[in-house]
């Protein structure tokens, strides 16, 4: 009666691409994050744990904390690490950050 019937018409002007281009810049950023974050921690870390796994006895090494010293010991998760004559320090394997080339301890 006073209201005139509405009749729905087809749409004007449908995205070709089916929102592809709205994914676009979040994926780019995904890209973006995964090659310059994500995978050299992942690097990093394969590499530290190889190193780990290499430690042997007699090998000069520096823990996380700055302490240098001779691996005396080699157990399955702990080292002993001898930083002066008869003193040694119970690290975990883990806690090693760098393994130094023979003699360094001597130049020291």
């Amino acid at each position: 009666m006073l209201i005139s019937n509405a009749y729905a018409q087809a749409a004007g002007g449908t995205d070709p691409t089916g929102g592809l281009m709205g994914l676009l810049p979040l994926i780019l950023m995904f890209v973006v994050l995964w090659f310059l974050m994500i995978r050299p921690q992942m690097k990093r870390a394969k590499e530290h744990k190889s190193m780990v796994e290499a430690l042997s006895k007699g090998d000069e090494v520096v823990t996380q904390g700055g302490i240098a010293g001779r691996i005396a010991e080699v157990g399955d998760n702990f080292l002993h690490i001898e930083v002066a004559p008869n003193t040694n320090v119970v690290v975990q394997k883990q806690a090693v950050s760098t393994v130094l080339p023979k003699g360094t301890l001597k130049s020291l």
